[in-house]
């Protein structure tokens, strides 16, 4: 028997394509740095790897050409992601929250439960979410760790949770001094944004507390 519980945070993936013209190697502070978050390097190269996961995920499944087109600046998405993981770790620390690794695998069960098996639970997360099969625990790490900091804040559905979460992410944004690469927009820390491209999905966060084991 399990319990559960929703708690739906909004934040708006965004990013704006740059300039062609930009250099692809960063500033000159910077070099071959997407970004810099709380003084840590997320390398060009890094993004350029998440983005040839997910292009080899997608290309391998029946809805491959429709997927790829809804997903044109993936590289831009995934760095968003990236730095979104660096906000979500810090607004964590800030709450004093973790996320174990038996929370994150009790979660990813209960998603493939609901979800109809561990096929129909990464085929979801590929399209809707461009997420490549290896970085799910990522996502879902990410997704418990905000599901323990709306807890910890008391930040319940509604405009009021909402604020509580907005200002606890962008307090953690102001304080990992969040530089981004010209060439994939600008970052904005109240907006929680990377330039103005919207991305096609919103977070929506599902929490299983107690959830049965796996298999159960």
């Amino acid at each position: 028997m399990h319990r559960r519980r929703r708690t739906a945070l909004a934040v708006s993936a965004a990013i704006i394509a740059a300039a062609p013209l930009l250099a692809a190697c960063g500033n000159e502070a910077h070099p071959g740095a997407a970004a810099v978050v709380g003084g840590q390097r997320i390398d060009v190269s890094t993004v350029q790897a998440k983005v040839k996961d997910v292009r080899e995920a997608q290309r391998a499944s029946d809805q491959a050409a429709q997927m790829i087109k809804d997903t044109g600046q993936l590289g831009r998405a995934k760095l968003y992601d990236l730095i979104v993981d660096k906000v979500v770790e810090k607004a964590a620390a800030d709450a004093g929250v973790k996320a174990s690794r038996k929370e994150v695998q009790d979660a990813r069960a209960a998603l493939t439960e609901q979800s109809g098996g561990q096929e129909q639970l990464t085929a979801m997360y590929l399209q809707q979410r461009g997420v490549a099969p290896d970085q799910l625990d990522d996502v879902v790490r990410r997704d418990v760790l905000v599901n323990k900091i709306a807890e910890a804040l008391g930040a319940t559905n509604g405009p009021e949770g909402q604020q509580k979460m907005n200002e606890a992410f962008t307090a953690a944004a102001k304080s990992l001094h969040i530089e981004v690469n010209p060439r994939y927009g600008a970052w904005d820390d109240t907006e929680l944004e990377l330039g103005t491209y919207k991305a096609p999905w919103i977070t929506q966060v599902t929490k299983e507390a107690e959830a049965a084991p796996a298999g159960a």
